[in-house]
Protein backbone atom coordinates (compact mmCIF):
# COMPACT_ATOMS: atom_id res chain seq x y z
CA UNK A 1 0.00 0.00 0.00
CA UNK A 2 2.87 2.13 -0.20
CA UNK A 3 2.34 5.04 -3.18
CA UNK A 4 5.54 7.33 -3.21
CA UNK A 5 5.24 10.85 -2.37
CA UNK A 6 7.69 13.20 -4.51
CA UNK A 7 8.03 16.97 -3.97
CA UNK A 8 10.84 19.18 -4.93
CA UNK A 9 13.48 19.82 -2.66
CA UNK A 10 14.60 23.68 -3.13
CA UNK A 11 18.41 24.42 -3.12
CA UNK A 12 20.11 25.33 -0.11
CA UNK A 13 20.70 29.10 0.62
CA UNK A 14 23.79 28.27 2.26
CA UNK A 15 25.64 25.37 0.66
CA UNK A 16 25.17 25.05 -2.94
CA UNK A 17 25.10 20.74 -3.38
CA UNK A 18 24.71 18.40 -6.30
CA UNK A 19 24.49 15.85 -2.92
CA UNK A 20 21.89 12.87 -3.77
CA UNK A 21 18.49 13.20 -2.27
CA UNK A 22 18.01 10.79 0.57
CA UNK A 23 16.67 8.04 -0.66
CA UNK A 24 16.81 4.97 1.78
CA UNK A 25 16.27 1.35 0.97
CA UNK A 26 16.17 -1.81 3.68
CA UNK A 27 15.74 -5.30 2.18
CA UNK A 28 15.01 -8.07 5.00
CA UNK A 29 17.29 -6.60 7.41
CA UNK A 30 17.70 -8.59 10.75
CA UNK A 31 19.29 -7.37 13.66
CA UNK A 32 20.84 -9.83 16.66
CA UNK A 33 22.38 -8.93 19.81
CA UNK A 34 24.77 -11.43 21.10
CA UNK A 35 23.75 -13.58 24.26
CA UNK A 36 26.74 -14.05 27.21
CA UNK A 37 28.13 -16.70 26.27
CA UNK A 38 31.60 -16.19 27.91
CA UNK A 39 34.15 -18.61 30.01
CA UNK A 40 33.48 -16.09 33.09
CA UNK A 41 29.76 -15.85 32.16
CA UNK A 42 29.00 -19.57 32.15
CA UNK A 43 31.00 -20.21 35.88
CA UNK A 44 29.42 -16.91 37.15
CA UNK A 45 26.00 -18.67 35.87
CA UNK A 46 25.22 -15.24 33.77
CA UNK A 47 25.26 -16.75 30.71
CA UNK A 48 22.28 -15.23 28.39
CA UNK A 49 20.42 -16.13 24.76
CA UNK A 50 20.98 -13.94 21.62
CA UNK A 51 18.25 -11.67 21.39
CA UNK A 52 16.79 -11.29 17.79
CA UNK A 53 15.56 -7.37 18.16
CA UNK A 54 14.36 -7.05 14.65
CA UNK A 55 13.38 -9.67 11.82
CA UNK A 56 13.60 -9.33 8.18
CA UNK A 57 12.57 -5.85 7.92
CA UNK A 58 11.92 -4.33 4.24
CA UNK A 59 10.74 -0.77 3.35
CA UNK A 60 11.62 1.92 0.87
CA UNK A 61 11.67 5.61 2.32
CA UNK A 62 11.49 8.03 -0.54
CA UNK A 63 13.09 11.21 -0.74
CA UNK A 64 11.74 14.20 0.74
CA UNK A 65 8.91 12.51 2.52
CA UNK A 66 8.72 12.23 6.56
CA UNK A 67 8.21 8.93 8.10
CA UNK A 68 7.60 8.24 11.81
CA UNK A 69 8.01 4.70 13.15
CA UNK A 70 5.90 3.95 15.74
CA UNK A 71 5.06 0.84 18.35
CA UNK A 72 4.91 -0.75 21.67
CA UNK A 73 8.20 0.21 23.79
CA UNK A 74 11.11 -2.72 22.96
CA UNK A 75 9.67 -3.15 19.54
CA UNK A 76 13.11 -2.04 18.12
CA UNK A 77 12.49 1.78 16.96
CA UNK A 78 15.59 2.75 18.38
CA UNK A 79 17.49 0.06 16.86
CA UNK A 80 16.68 0.45 13.69
CA UNK A 81 17.03 3.99 13.42
CA UNK A 82 20.73 3.57 14.82
CA UNK A 83 20.84 0.71 11.77
CA UNK A 84 20.00 3.81 9.27
CA UNK A 85 21.99 6.56 11.13
CA UNK A 86 25.38 4.13 11.21
CA UNK A 87 25.42 4.27 14.62
CA UNK A 88 24.41 0.05 14.45
CA UNK A 89 24.89 -2.48 11.88
CA UNK A 90 22.15 -4.66 10.40
CA UNK A 91 23.34 -8.79 11.55
CA UNK A 92 21.70 -9.34 8.19
CA UNK A 93 20.25 -7.74 4.56
CA UNK A 94 20.82 -4.79 3.62
CA UNK A 95 20.54 -0.82 4.33
CA UNK A 96 21.20 1.47 1.59
CA UNK A 97 21.33 5.47 0.86
CA UNK A 98 21.19 5.87 -2.85
CA UNK A 99 22.11 3.04 -3.70
CA UNK A 100 24.95 3.22 -1.85
CA UNK A 101 25.08 0.78 1.42
CA UNK A 102 25.31 2.44 4.68
CA UNK A 103 28.68 1.51 6.60
CA UNK A 104 28.69 4.29 9.19
CA UNK A 105 27.78 7.69 10.44
CA UNK A 106 28.32 10.24 7.60
CA UNK A 107 26.98 14.30 7.14
CA UNK A 108 24.53 12.91 5.18
CA UNK A 109 22.22 11.85 7.66
CA UNK A 110 21.54 14.94 11.07
CA UNK A 111 20.58 13.28 14.19
CA UNK A 112 18.42 14.68 17.08
CA UNK A 113 18.65 13.28 19.98
CA UNK A 114 15.56 12.80 23.05
CA UNK A 115 18.37 13.93 25.48
CA UNK A 116 20.02 16.79 23.33
CA UNK A 117 23.11 15.74 23.09
CA UNK A 118 24.91 19.48 23.25
CA UNK A 119 28.30 20.32 24.57
CA UNK A 120 27.54 21.63 28.06
CA UNK A 121 30.67 23.77 27.84
CA UNK A 122 29.97 25.43 24.64
CA UNK A 123 27.14 28.49 23.72
CA UNK A 124 24.30 27.98 21.66
CA UNK A 125 26.18 29.49 18.73
CA UNK A 126 29.50 27.51 19.28
CA UNK A 127 27.53 24.21 19.51
CA UNK A 128 25.88 24.58 15.92
CA UNK A 129 29.14 26.13 14.98
CA UNK A 130 31.68 23.03 16.09
CA UNK A 131 29.17 20.65 13.69
CA UNK A 132 29.38 22.64 10.99
CA UNK A 133 33.38 23.52 11.07
CA UNK A 134 33.70 19.18 11.61
CA UNK A 135 31.57 18.61 8.57
CA UNK A 136 33.38 21.99 6.49
CA UNK A 137 36.83 22.22 7.95
CA UNK A 138 37.78 24.64 4.71
CA UNK A 139 34.90 26.55 4.65
CA UNK A 140 35.61 30.29 5.16
CA UNK A 141 34.20 31.36 8.50
CA UNK A 142 32.37 33.79 7.37
CA UNK A 143 29.91 31.40 5.54
CA UNK A 144 30.68 29.40 8.66
CA UNK A 145 29.22 31.74 11.08
CA UNK A 146 26.54 32.94 8.46
CA UNK A 147 25.20 29.55 8.57
CA UNK A 148 25.25 29.03 12.15
CA UNK A 149 23.46 32.42 12.59
CA UNK A 150 20.65 31.03 9.41
CA UNK A 151 19.78 28.48 11.51
CA UNK A 152 19.71 29.85 14.72
CA UNK A 153 17.12 32.29 12.96
CA UNK A 154 15.39 29.30 11.54
CA UNK A 155 14.49 27.59 15.26
CA UNK A 156 13.38 30.95 16.90
CA UNK A 157 16.77 31.40 18.99
CA UNK A 158 17.75 34.76 18.19
CA UNK A 159 19.08 36.38 21.61
CA UNK A 160 20.14 32.95 23.14
CA UNK A 161 23.54 32.82 20.95
CA UNK A 162 25.51 32.88 23.73
CA UNK A 163 23.86 31.38 26.40
CA UNK A 164 25.11 27.27 27.74
CA UNK A 165 22.57 24.81 27.78
CA UNK A 166 22.10 24.94 31.17
CA UNK A 167 20.33 28.39 30.92
CA UNK A 168 17.97 26.80 28.26
CA UNK A 169 14.74 25.47 29.39
CA UNK A 170 14.23 21.46 27.32
CA UNK A 171 12.58 23.12 24.40
CA UNK A 172 14.91 25.67 23.79
CA UNK A 173 17.66 23.15 24.18
CA UNK A 174 16.06 20.84 21.67
CA UNK A 175 15.65 23.68 19.26
CA UNK A 176 19.65 24.16 19.08
CA UNK A 177 19.97 19.99 18.67
CA UNK A 178 17.51 20.52 15.55
CA UNK A 179 19.54 24.07 14.27
CA UNK A 180 22.65 21.66 14.92
CA UNK A 181 21.71 18.86 12.86
CA UNK A 182 20.10 21.20 9.81
CA UNK A 183 23.13 23.10 9.93
CA UNK A 184 25.43 20.56 8.15
CA UNK A 185 22.72 20.03 5.42
CA UNK A 186 22.03 16.76 5.84
CA UNK A 187 19.89 14.63 3.09
CA UNK A 188 18.28 12.80 5.93
CA UNK A 189 17.29 14.03 9.34
CA UNK A 190 16.42 11.68 11.74
CA UNK A 191 14.73 11.61 15.29
CA UNK A 192 14.90 9.58 18.12
CA UNK A 193 11.61 10.53 20.36
CA UNK A 194 12.49 14.47 20.13
CA UNK A 195 10.12 15.79 21.88
CA UNK A 196 9.66 12.74 25.08
CA UNK A 197 11.10 14.57 27.49
CA UNK A 198 9.06 18.47 27.21
CA UNK A 199 6.11 18.56 28.78
CA UNK A 200 2.78 18.50 27.11
CA UNK A 201 2.70 22.45 25.90
CA UNK A 202 6.24 22.22 24.92
CA UNK A 203 6.03 19.57 22.82
CA UNK A 204 2.93 20.38 20.82
CA UNK A 205 4.63 24.05 20.34
CA UNK A 206 7.66 22.34 19.21
CA UNK A 207 5.79 20.25 16.92
CA UNK A 208 4.40 23.02 14.74
CA UNK A 209 7.58 24.06 14.68
CA UNK A 210 9.27 20.86 13.48
CA UNK A 211 5.46 21.42 10.48
CA UNK A 212 6.82 24.68 9.42
CA UNK A 213 10.67 24.08 9.56
CA UNK A 214 10.20 20.76 7.67
CA UNK A 215 7.84 22.86 4.94
CA UNK A 216 11.23 25.02 4.56
CA UNK A 217 13.61 22.42 4.24
CA UNK A 218 12.29 19.33 2.67
CA UNK A 219 14.59 17.01 3.90
CA UNK A 220 14.29 13.64 4.33
CA UNK A 221 13.10 12.76 7.97
CA UNK A 222 12.56 9.66 9.73
CA UNK A 223 11.48 9.90 13.46
CA UNK A 224 10.50 7.69 16.42
CA UNK A 225 7.63 8.70 18.56
CA UNK A 226 5.31 7.42 20.58
CA UNK A 227 2.47 9.81 20.17
CA UNK A 228 0.02 9.12 17.50
CA UNK A 229 -1.36 12.33 17.32
CA UNK A 230 2.66 13.57 16.80
CA UNK A 231 2.75 11.11 14.07
CA UNK A 232 -0.34 12.34 12.02
CA UNK A 233 0.38 15.71 12.11
CA UNK A 234 3.92 15.38 11.39
CA UNK A 235 3.98 12.43 8.66
CA UNK A 236 3.60 11.32 5.19
CA UNK A 237 4.03 7.80 6.20
CA UNK A 238 3.45 5.96 9.79
CA UNK A 239 5.51 2.71 9.80
CA UNK A 240 3.29 0.28 12.53
CA UNK A 241 6.02 -1.74 13.91
CA UNK A 242 4.92 -5.04 16.00
CA UNK A 243 6.19 -5.98 19.47
CA UNK A 244 10.09 -7.12 20.29
CA UNK A 245 11.78 -9.72 20.12
CA UNK A 246 11.31 -10.54 16.00
CA UNK A 247 10.12 -7.22 15.75
CA UNK A 248 8.96 -6.86 11.99
CA UNK A 249 6.76 -4.03 10.33
CA UNK A 250 3.29 -4.65 10.45
CA UNK A 251 1.62 -2.37 8.16
CA UNK A 252 2.55 1.45 6.88
CA UNK A 253 0.09 4.36 6.84
CA UNK A 254 -0.14 6.74 3.78
CA UNK A 255 -1.27 10.12 5.87
CA UNK A 256 -3.39 11.81 3.02
CA UNK A 257 -3.45 15.39 4.98
CA UNK A 258 -2.63 18.41 2.44
CA UNK A 259 0.53 20.63 3.29
CA UNK A 260 0.83 23.00 5.12
CA UNK A 261 -0.77 21.59 7.98
CA UNK A 262 -2.12 22.73 10.99
CA UNK A 263 -3.05 21.08 14.11
CA UNK A 264 -7.05 22.10 13.52
CA UNK A 265 -7.10 20.88 9.65
CA UNK A 266 -5.78 18.10 10.47
CA UNK A 267 -7.97 16.89 13.62
CA UNK A 268 -11.15 18.15 10.79
CA UNK A 269 -9.50 15.97 8.27
CA UNK A 270 -12.28 12.90 6.97
CA UNK A 271 -9.78 10.47 7.91
CA UNK A 272 -8.68 11.68 10.84
CA UNK A 273 -10.19 9.58 12.77
CA UNK A 274 -10.23 6.34 11.21
CA UNK A 275 -6.48 6.99 11.28
CA UNK A 276 -6.03 7.77 15.11
CA UNK A 277 -8.90 4.64 15.38
CA UNK A 278 -6.36 2.20 13.58
CA UNK A 279 -3.34 3.13 15.03
CA UNK A 280 -4.40 3.12 18.56
CA UNK A 281 -6.10 -0.26 18.06
CA UNK A 282 -2.52 -1.47 16.93
CA UNK A 283 -1.05 -0.13 19.79
CA UNK A 284 -3.61 -1.57 22.08
CA UNK A 285 -3.18 -5.15 20.96
CA UNK A 286 0.88 -5.14 20.57
CA UNK A 287 0.77 -3.42 24.08
CA UNK A 288 -1.37 -6.45 25.75
CA UNK A 289 0.19 -8.80 24.07
CA UNK A 290 3.39 -7.21 25.72
CA UNK A 291 1.97 -7.64 28.85
CA UNK A 292 0.55 -11.00 28.62
CA UNK A 293 3.76 -12.45 27.53
CA UNK A 294 5.25 -11.14 31.15
CA UNK A 295 2.64 -12.73 32.60
CA UNK A 296 2.84 -16.04 31.26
Amino acid sequence: MSVPVEQARPASSSIASDAPLGEVSLRHVSKVFPGRKGFIDKITRRTSKDFLAIDDVSIDIEHNTFVSIIGPSGCGKSTLLNIIAGLSYATSGSVTMDGHPIEGPGPDRGMVFQNYALMPWMTVQENILFAVQTVFPKMPPAQQKSIVQEHIQLVGLEGAERKHPHELSGGMRQRVGIARALAIDPQILLMDEPFGALDALTRGFLQEEIERIWERKRKTAIMITHSIDEALLLSDKIILMTRGPAARIDEVLEVPFDRPRSREAVEAHPAYRELKHEMEQHLYRETRAVEASRLG
